[in-house]
Parts: C-alpha cells; structure tokens; sequence
C-alpha cells in the first residue's frame, strides 16, 4: 500500500512524461498530468481505458471525434482511443490507464 500526497507531488512537462508516473504494475499505470495555460497534448492513440480525475483547473479533451471539457471536481472515464487535450487556464489532473480487456 502506498500514499501519495497528489497536491505537492511535482509534475514534469509532457516531453519528460514518463517522470510522472507514480504507480506502474501489470493492471494499471497511475500519472500526474499538469498543463500550464495555453499547453496542450498532442494526439496520440491509447490503447487502453482511460480515467481522468481533474484536480484543478480545466481542460478541453477530444477522444476520436468527441470533444469535452473536463473541470475540478470531473471523473471522466474512456475506451482507448486517439486522446488529446488541450488548456487556456491551466490543468492537473490524475490519469489511470487500464489495458483492455483486464478484469480490476
């Protein structure tokens, strides 16, 4: 078991992305997702079931050709698919990725 304190954990920009996981194992990867105002991620496909639990601030997300605005307080929840995101106002975010087709 572990505790992690989400608000003082540091988060790296997207290009060192890899800094933010927290918790990696065979069912499921768990990362801190910071953008400042203006930043973006670019698409990318993901192959796996996506949770995003935003911390504080807001973001525009598009999966495939669905686009919506996840705010502070928002649990979204998606199959794989081709992600992107995108702030005005800066962004943090909790990011749980599942493979398909594990049984958690």
């Amino acid at each position: 078991m572990r505790i992690f304190d989400i608000q003082k954990i540091k988060a790296y920009p997207y290009e060192e992305r890899e800094k933010n996981v927290l918790y990696a194992c065979k069912d499921f990867k768990t990362r801190i997702i910071q953008l400042l105002p203006g930043k973006e991620i670019p698409s990318c496909d993901m192959p796996s079931w996506v949770l995003f639990l935003c911390l504080r601030g807001e973001a525009r997300i598009q999966i495939n050709s669905k686009k919506k605005v996840i705010r502070k307080g928002q649990l979204l929840i998606s199959e794989p698919g081709k992600f992107s995101m995108k702030t005005e106002k800066g962004v943090r975010i909790i990011g749980v990725q599942i493979p398909e087709g594990k049984n958690v």
